[in-house]
């Protein structure tokens, strides 16, 4: 009887316990190491060296079987399993590593290795690794690529790129030029990370299709099409500082013919911290809404129509811990608030011709409304930009026209604007893609601007490509770049602390020239180790440059442009690795010399380090539906500007890291959970310093004594002679922080 019982159970375990087992090809040949698994349970397993895999142990019922192998696009098969084994076998194929479609270097959308201008993307899913409450910070974890914080109170930064300042970089979205110095860090916050296809970013001049401020590079965020995005998504999460972020949205069909996708982004921080006892805020605080929505419109012979516009408005405020708004201008207490409102519309469409000609316009309108103490600043800015493409490919020629209008208008309260400033900049540009063969192609560009102020501006360039074999490629590109400035929009923060702005001269435009040299490629291993490689090397020379002088006088900030050169020159390497194990690895370094020459001196540029490094390191276990994350960032010193000699902060900043780890399980249907730790290595710039703001007792200067110079004399009160000043800053002043936050995605 007992024999019975024990072989009745084996029997019954056997019927409801059933096992599926296979194989894993590619191209005919087993892979090892690739994970399968059934979608939504914790069971999986890993093929061995002959590509053979098993899962045991399986009740009855319907599966989804999923094979999944870095460097390879995942498949899945639908399977009942009832009273029998089950094979199963599998054939992947590799996925389109370094292949994807980009835009911004041509104004066409070629993939990435057909491109002959080297552009770099980041996905959502990278955004991801580390998340962030703007694009602007999410962007620290790119190599080359630096979110600069210019100003110890208000918090306000740019985005630097290869150690050029921030109105140096284009910003755009889906392509259209909507943001310039004013609201650099604006426009890359309020966009919802679910809403984003990818990142694209040129470094170097685009002056020959995008003109003015694309000197030293751009960033392109493009959106996603209606019918691409998620039905409904939510993403939430908050820290341990108190602040919290949230995107929501959806999509929606309008009719027949009219797509729709909208999101909404919330930020809010309203906990004052002072952890370096200094009585000012270590971060901003800010209460931020945005509101954004696009519109796509079929048209017959699948022509494009599509509107989108934004909505933007944040108020914040840093300064002593005691501020609140009925100090705002006064001076009694020292805080700088800032109210800003702004909205974009941009659009394109295409005209219902035979030939493939595209309108794209776009308009920005922004309002600022901010104090530094005591002091207002009142701005107003408006750019409209009109363009007009015609893309005509010809045999071997690959073509395109473009005449371009922009117009800006900017006005503010400050002495150095009399009056408003309205202006309208007409362009025309061509391109040429000349393809001689499969490894060879030559682009040959030109622009032309006229700028009333300044007369005629002509910008070429030239990009050639060498594509040895199908992995890889060679690119050289030269051109020129200019740029017109409008010191004030882009140089607000200036109006902080004591010192002075001084305008030494009429600010001619600012001209570059530059050569890039570029190589791409990928390695795949035949044990899945795949390698992709990118490594540049340029070299920019600038005429008329115009720089803030911090050294000749402490008291002042003199602009002038350079009389003599500045040079930006230097070597980057990306590798992103991916790993039989499933270890996914992004690898950044930027060496880079970044200098000036005056009078026959030559120094490096202020707020430039010489080096860069980034990663992001992952690795999911589909067992457990487990994620892990590690990034981080490294930087080499950078020359800070000091009050004077007898200022005890240290001249160089130190070479600084900012680590962040992450967890992410996604175990539940459309759900994601999320949780980690920013900032792991708790770094903040007040290490190894007395103070970050001078003078931070004394914000309106009350007890600084000057003499018949203007110079400062050093007191009992002030042994330093030094003024309040809060622009001595090269890092955030957040420390280590948990996070904690949740996703809905419904597809």
């Amino acid at each position: 009887m007992k024999y019975l019982t024990l072989f009745l159970t084996l029997s019954l375990f056997q019927v409801n316990a059933q096992e599926i087992s296979g194989k894993v090809f590619s191209e005919g040949e087993p892979l090892p190491y690739v994970n399968v698994y059934l979608k939504g349970t914790t069971k999986g397993t890993t093929t061995d060296e002959d590509g053979y895999y098993k899962i045991t142990s399986i009740e009855a019922g319907q599966y989804t079987v999923v094979a999944s192998f870095t460097g390879y696009k995942n498949q899945s098969k639908d399977v009942l399993i009832a009273n029998n084994n089950t094979t199963l076998n599998f054939n992947l194929y590799e996925s389109e590593l370094l292949d994807e479609v980009v835009v911004t270097g041509t104004l066409k959308a070629v993939s990435r290795l057909e491109s002959p201008v080297p552009v770099e993307v980041y996905t959502p899913a990278f955004l991801k690794k580390n998340p962030t409450p703007n694009i602007f910070e999410a962007l620290q974890n790119v190599n080359g690529v630096r979110p600069q914080i210019n100003c110890n109170v208000c918090n306000t930064g740019d985005i630097h790129i290869n150690g050029l300042e921030g109105p140096y970089t284009l910003v755009l979205i889906d392509g259209m030029p909507i943001v310039s110095g004013l609201s650099t860090v604006y426009g890359l916050s309020g966009i919802p990370n679910s809403l984003i296809e990818q990142i694209e970013i040129v470094k170097g001049p685009a002056s020959s299709l995008y003109g003015s401020e694309a000197v030293g590079g751009l960033i392109n965020i493009i959106t996603k099409l209606p019918e691409n995005a998620p039905l409904v998504f939510a993403d939430t999460y908050t820290t341990a500082w108190g602040e919290y972020n949230a995107d929501v949205g959806f999509k929606a069909q309008v009719g027949s013919k009219t797509n729709l996708l909208f999101g909404v982004n919330y930020f809010n921080y309203n906990n004052p911290i002072d952890n370096n006892n200094d009585n000012f805020t270590d971060l901003t605080l800010q209460n931020r809404v945005s509101v954004f929505q696009k519109w796509d419109f079929k048209r017959k012979a699948n022509r494009l129509f599509s509107l989108a516009g934004r909505f933007f408005y944040e108020d914040r405020w840093g300064g002593e811990m005691q501020w609140d708004p009925t100090y705002r201008g006064g001076d009694e207490v020292y805080g700088e608030s800032i109210y800003t409102t702004r909205f974009e519309l941009l659009g394109k469409y295409q005209l219902p011709i035979s030939e493939k000609m595209l309108f794209q316009f776009s308009y920005t309108d922004h309002d600022q409304n901010s104090v530094y103490g005591n002091t207002p600043y009142l701005a107003e800015q408006r750019i409209g930009f009109g363009q007009l493409t015609w893309d005509k490919p010809m045999k071997n020629h690959d073509m395109l026209f473009g005449i371009a209008t922009r117009y800006n208008f900017y006005n503010d309260n400050t002495p150095a604007t009399e009056k408003a400033d309205a202006i309208v900049i007409p362009s025309f540009f061509v391109q040429d893609e000349i393809a001689f063969n499969k490894k060879h192609k030559l682009l040959l560009g030109a622009r032309y601007d006229y700028d009333k102020r300044h007369g005629n501006i002509f910008t070429p360039r030239l990009a050639y490509k060498f594509k040895p074999t199908e992995n890889d490629i060679f690119r050289l590109n030269a051109g020129t770049g200019f740029r017109v400035v409008n010191l004030f929009t882009e140089e607000h923060a200036a109006l902080t602390g004591a010192r002075d702005v001084i305008i030494a001269e009429a600010l001619k435009p600012e001209r570059s020239y530059n050569v890039n040299l570029n190589y791409l490629t990928k390695i795949f291993t035949k044990n899945g180790f795949i390698i992709g490689l990118d490594a540049s090397a340029w070299y920019t020379h600038f005429t008329n440059l115009i720089l803030p002088d911090y050294d000749t006088n402490p008291n002042q900030i003199i602009y002038d442009n350079l009389d003599g050169k500045a040079i930006s020159k230097g070597l980057s390497l990306n590798l992103d690795a991916m790993f039989a194990n499933g270890i996914k690895l992004l690898v950044g370094a930027t060496v880079q010399d970044v200098s000036k020459t005056e009078q026959n001196i030559t120094e490096r540029q202020m707020l430039t380090e010489s080096f860069t490094g980034t990663w992001a390191a992952s690795y999911k276990n589909y067992t457990y539906n487990l994620t892990i994350d590690y990034t981080g960032n490294l930087y080499g010193p950078m020359r800070l500007p000091l009050l004077g000699d007898l200022d005890p902060r240290l001249a160089h900043s130190p070479y600084w890291s900012i680590q962040n780890i992450q967890f992410t399980y996604d175990g539940i249907n459309n759900f994601e959970l999320y949780a980690g730790v920013k900032n792991l290595l708790n770094w903040t710039p007040n290490r190894g310093n007395p103070f970050i703001i001078a003078r931070a007792h004394d914000p309106f200067d009350e007890n600084v004594q000057f003499d018949n110079s203007g110079n400062v004399v050093a007191t009992q009160d002030n042994p330093y002679a030094l003024t309040f000043d809060p622009s001595y800053v090269y890092g955030p002043n957040q420390g280590r922080r948990l996070f904690l936050g949740l996703r809905y995605t419904l597809k």
